[in-house]
């Protein structure tokens, strides 16, 4: 069984992140809970690329399609659509033309529960709901309101993988295997070793 510290996840900078340059803040929220940088680079992605990920799931277009509708009924609205597939073909088209408009910096991170600790800092999907503290929550005043109202995809500067399985899909769809890179760090030490040693220098 893989030891929790070694667990991965992928995070992506979408284009107003980077164009709001909020890069440094962002890494710097994702260091300071200890997790580790294994991977880094600055894509322009393509269409393909952008559909690709979002359907590496087989049930994407369904599951998102019914949240989708759901949410439009908790919130005492009428869904545009009583069809999943359908909601879902206008989200995937406004997230392929946010996630192509510009840039993109893809991440991987590594360490103990990188998944949901990851998620846990960034926030929820829509910023507007997302808690203070979280970077959504802080940085971003974005909201299904506006976005449903403009036509667009929600711009909430962030993707990451929502699960264990998610990111185990996602990570070789932006790296390969040859662009991760194993390291050591010396706060490892401090976070995962059994015993505390080597602290006093006499």
């Amino acid at each position: 069984m893989v030891h929790p510290k070694e667990e991965r996840t992928l995070v992506l900078l979408k284009p107003d992140a980077i164009q709001r340059a909020l890069m440094g803040e962002i890494i710097r929220r994702y260091e300071r809970l200890g997790l580790k940088l294994v991977g880094l680079k600055m894509v322009v992605p393509t269409e393909a690329q952008v559909e690709g990920h979002y359907t590496l799931d087989p049930n994407w277009r369904r599951i998102t399609g019914e949240k989708t509708i759901k949410s439009y009924r908790e919130r005492g609205l009428t869904p545009p659509s009583e069809d999943p597939h359908e909601i879902t073909a206008k989200i995937l088209k406004n997230l392929i033309k946010y996630l192509t408009a510009g840039p993109v910096i893809a991440m991987v991170w590594q360490g103990a529960h990188s998944v949901e600790l990851v998620r846990k800092i960034t926030g929820g999907t829509e910023p507007r709901s997302s808690p203070v503290g979280t970077i959504r929550g802080d940085f971003v005043p974005d909201s299904y309101v506006m976005s449903d109202n403009d036509d667009r995809a929600v711009r909430n500067l962030i993707h990451a993988s929502g699960t264990v399985d998610e990111a185990s899909m996602e990570i070789p769809h932006w790296f390969h295997a040859k662009e991760l890179i194993d390291y050591k760090v010396t706060h490892e030490d401090i976070l995962y070793a059994k015993e505390l040693q080597g602290i006093f220098t006499s």
